[in-house]
């Protein structure tokens, strides 16, 4: 029945074809639109196909809108699961019984529209007062026809309508239950948990939460993210006493289940089985970070004795190749994919704190007292604006539980169209502001995003970008202190003459203070890469005024389109640097300041994507 209505709906409206002598169906050349005849419809067929006026004629002529079929199947029925939205509402002003029973299933209107996921339908069902906690005759409520489906839209909209997130089927089956068994789409398992399903529930049949039910549908999508983002337990048994750990450890290695999925079961694994001291003690999350932070700066250290050692070239190079093996194993062992993501920011604290030490040490008494302020004068201006990078809020969007319900029944009840990616995330349920854009690594959406920094471990967006800048102008000017003042080290202290040229001024080093090269040479690299990365953010932020993302996808907005690929953002240099800093220099410059966490529109227009229609939306 559903197959045959959802083909009515179709029928009418497609392009002609024909078929060739080959059996190929070719459409037919573009002809000026014909106007159908419906005056032979019954009113069953007409509201099947849309067919409006012939439906109101023949109610006027006194067809009963609440009689139903042969199959109990009512008109609301039909005109519900072919989404005719003008329709359901003529039947429902005309007295149309909106949560009437009909078809194999017992169902009412509002399951035929949520199995199609027809959005706009259920909007005006739900707005009649139609019943979404009703159940079939398979036992499930619409918000479960939903998710065994995987109209994410609908989830969305039945939670933020009041619908318990958790609430049961028959069997004692949950929404995040059938998604996790039956869609191997990201949403809407994780839909469900940022609106606060219960991952622990079990059903009444089997004893199986929503991982279980992952499981054994190798749905890797799902079992990701109810570990990882729903720290869903591993060791909540099943009726006949299965947990997820032991689901999951014969499969590990297999291709459908995840790094990070495997590391997980294996560390629950070993901790379970309660080894040694050593192995628990290796295990143990405090102990890793703290290794992941002091390993860089023991590695650093290390490595500036075998410089200094007094021995063969060959023997250092042998040495060097014991530690970086020795360094990678231990990196293998003890740290995950998590613990790597810090070791950029402790490469960088690693190395600044032995740029002190060799600056107290050995380079101060070399240099004048001007030049030792000057060093300490720009790290303290790099420290803070480091900690405002790695520390401070750079815009993070974060709304309530109600703003995330009024944001999404505004966006249905307009006509879903608001639905669209670059306008609405999925994952935080919010409203993008524009310029902004959901952070893969921090799991979240930043206002102005510009990109994830890892050598600040946070994002860079409208809050920080700033002090990110001036983090990168400090860095510069401080490993630019470190080469001068090491130089003079050399000068001053091992007589170091770069007039005899390159490889004996080498030498020389090599025999004085091997240690203060070592540092040096770091120095040089960090400034390196550091005045890249700062003549780029300055070129974008002062010339083109646009962020890195814009940069790089500016091809995907509309409003960067309408420019021919260029900032519809940019006032000018001097405007866009005053505008960026917020700075009005005594009143001599009127900055613009605008709240990005608030700027939704941008004359009308929004980010390029295709228009997802309400019988058609699913989150991505």
């Amino acid at each position: 029945m559903y197959q045959s209505a959802c083909s009515a709906a179709a029928g009418g409206c497609s392009e002609p074809e024909r078929t060739d002598r080959d059996g190929l169906i070719t459409h037919e050349s573009a002809v000026a639109p014909v106007e159908h005849d419906y005056s032979g419809f019954d009113i069953v067929k007409a509201t099947q196909y849309g067919a409006i006026g012939r439906v109101k004629e023949l109610i006027e002529a006194g067809w009963d809108v609440n009689q139903p079929d042969s199959e109990t199947v009512t008109l609301l029925h039909w005109a519900a699961i072919n989404n005719r939205r003008d329709i359901i509402k003529y039947f429902l002003d005309k007295g149309a019984i909106v949560d009437a029973i009909g078809g194999e299933l017992n169902a009412t209107p509002l399951h035929w529209a949520t199995r199609q996921g027809h959005l706009g339908a259920v909007v005006l069902l739900l707005a009649a007062g139609a019943d979404p906690s009703l159940r079939d005759a398979e036992g499930c409520s619409c918000i479960h026809l939903a998710a065994q489906f995987g109209h994410t839209a609908l989830v969305a909209y039945f939670i933020a309508r009041g619908v318990n997130p958790d609430l049961q089927d028959r069997g004692g089956m949950t929404a995040l239950m059938w998604a996790a068994w039956k869609v191997c789409a990201l949403d809407p398992v994780r839909l469900l948990l940022t609106l606060g399903a219960n991952p622990s529930l079990a059903d009444h049949t089997h004893g199986n939460t929503a991982l279980h039910w992952a499981i054994l549908a190798r749905n890797a999508t799902a079992v990701s993210t109810l570990i990882m983002k729903g720290k869903a337990s591993l060791e909540v048994p099943n009726l006949r006493g299965d947990t997820p750990l032991t689901m999951l450890q014969p499969h590990l290695g297999s291709i459908w289940i995840g790094s990070k999925v495997s590391e997980k079961v294996r560390d629950l694994t070993q901790q379970s089985q309660r080894r040694n001291l050593i192995v628990r003690f290796t295990l143990d999350k405090r102990f890793r970070w703290w290794s992941m932070i002091a390993t860089p700066f023991l590695v650093f250290y290390l490595a500036g004795l075998i410089f200094c050692a007094e021995t063969l070239i060959i023997i250092k190079i042998f040495l060097l190749g014991c530690l970086y093996a020795l360094s990678h194993t231990i990196g293998q062992t003890l740290f995950d994919e998590t613990l790597m993501a810090l070791l950029p920011l402790s490469v960088y604290m690693a190395t600044k704190a032995w740029f002190y030490v060799t600056w107290l040490t050995y380079i101060a008494p070399t240099v004048s007292f001007l030049a030792s302020v000057s060093f300490l004068t720009s790290s303290a201006g790099l420290w803070v604006c480091f900690l405002k990078s790695w520390r401070g809020d750079p815009g993070v969007i974060q709304p309530t539980q109600e703003e995330r319900f009024r944001t999404i029944i505004e966006l249905s009840e307009r006509g879903g169209g608001g639905f669209e990616p670059t306008a609405f995330c999925s994952a935080c349920l919010v409203r993008r502001p524009v310029r902004s854009k959901h952070c893969s690594v921090c799991d979240r959406c930043v206002a102005r995003f510009d990109h994830h920094c890892p050598w600040v471990g946070n994002c860079i967006g409208a809050k920080n970008h700033k002090y990110f800048m001036g983090f990168l102008w400090m860095l510069m000017v401080m490993c630019g202190w470190m080469l001068y003042g090491g130089a003079n080290f050399y000068v001053q202290a091992c007589n170091v003459n770069m007039d005899e040229g390159l490889w004996n001024a080498i030498v020389a080093i090599g025999s004085c203070n091997p240690w203060v090269g070592w540092v040096m040479a770091n120095a040089l690299l960090h400034m390196s890469w550091v005045t890249v990365l700062t003549i780029c953010q300055t070129y974008q932020v002062v010339c083109l005024g646009m962020t890195t993302n814009e940069r790089m996808n500016r091809g995907r907005y509309k409003h960067f389109q309408a420019k021919g690929g260029k900032s519809p953002f940019t006032r000018g240099p001097i405007k866009n640097l005053f505008d960026f800093m917020e700075c009005g220099c005594f009143g001599i410059v009127q900055p613009l300041k605008t709240d990005w966490m608030q700027y939704f529109d941008f004359d009308k227009h929004v980010e390029h994507e295709p228009l997802l229609r309400p019988d058609n939306f699913q989150y991505v």
